[in-house]
């Protein structure tokens, strides 16, 4: 494993220019060569977008396919890219939203989706009033690289969470407007966990809520980020504040807003969503079913 650790970081030390022909050559092995997950990728398509023809989708599945070769070199260069090389290439657009949290004495919840490239949020850290970020990941089984995937989201000063601890950890915290938490919170739930769907994309959709607790029992900042391809290598994320319709949020509500706002971004670039992620597989599971967002 350390030998294999290795070799990765002598590859993320390489330019990106380099990296992105490796991305290339990528893609022909997983699209025309293995085929990885094309029926499950056009299968998501079909099921989301409907209205779309067979040719609108396989030209949409093909763009995604270099996105997600794009994504893997990228997410090999986050080993050790430099904050200031993140922060020319990923541009951060209203960062009022954190002075406001910061005034407001409230902790911020960045609620981010699959949307390439989504592990480039890390340096936003460097650049926020709040001293203290934490990036929330899914453990993996291998303790080698769990350990690698938190170098990942560590660097720049962040303090990544498992998601089984993160709600525990923002309830013991002190609300005083100097946390963040980043969630990418279009995650499926296992099947044990699902409690609560929704209408996304045009199909039931299991929908991870644990974030929504925290909505209705603390007075927290909820913030959109939205993310969007520039160009090859480079992003910009737009952040919202998501408010109540009252004066507080109602369960689920939260919810709801955040994946509204997800289907927004997808049908403006379909080709830089995660297709090829078994998203709809626990439908049967669902106990309460929202019939709108």
């Amino acid at each position: 494993m350390n030998f294999l650790f290795k070799i990765i970081i002598l590859f993320s030390k390489l330019p990106l220019k380099v990296l992105y022909g490796l991305a290339d050559f990528i893609f022909v092995i997983l699209y025309f060569v293995v085929g990885y997950r094309k029926d499950v990728v056009l299968q998501n398509l079909k099921n989301s977008f409907p209205a779309k023809s067979d040719s609108e989708l396989k030209i949409i599945r093909k763009k995604f396919y270099h996105n997600f070769c794009d994504y893997l070199v990228e997410t090999l260069k986050s080993f050790t890219i430099s904050s200031h090389e993140l922060r020319v290439r990923v541009q951060h657009l209203n960062q009022d939203v954190f002075h406001e949290a910061k005034k407001e004495n409230k902790n911020v919840i960045l609620l981010a989706g699959h949307i390439f490239n989504w592990e480039w949020f890390n340096a936003l850290a460097t650049i926020i009033p709040q001293e203290k970020s934490f990036p929330v990941y899914r453990k993996v089984q291998s303790s080698f690289w769990e350990q690698k995937v938190k170098a990942i989201r560590n660097r720049f000063g962040n303090h990544a969470l498992e998601a089984k601890e993160v709600i525990r950890h923002i309830f013991k915290n002190t609300n005083d407007g100097n946390s963040v938490y980043m969630f990418v919170a279009d995650q499926t739930p296992h099947s044990s966990e699902v409690t609560y769907g929704l209408e996304f994309l045009h199909q039931k959709t299991p929908a991870f809520v644990g974030y929504d607790k925290l909505s209705t029992r603390m007075d927290l900042v909820f913030v959109y980020c939205e993310m969007k391809k520039v160009k090859r290598g480079y992003y910009q994320i737009n952040y919202h504040r998501i408010y109540p319709d009252g004066e507080k949020f109602q369960e689920y509500e939260v919810v709801r807003k955040f994946h509204k706002m997800l289907e927004t971004t997808i049908n403006k670039r379909p080709d830089n969503y995660l297709w090829s992620h078994r998203r709809w597989k626990y439908q049967d599971s669902i106990k309460v079913m929202e019939t709108r967002i």
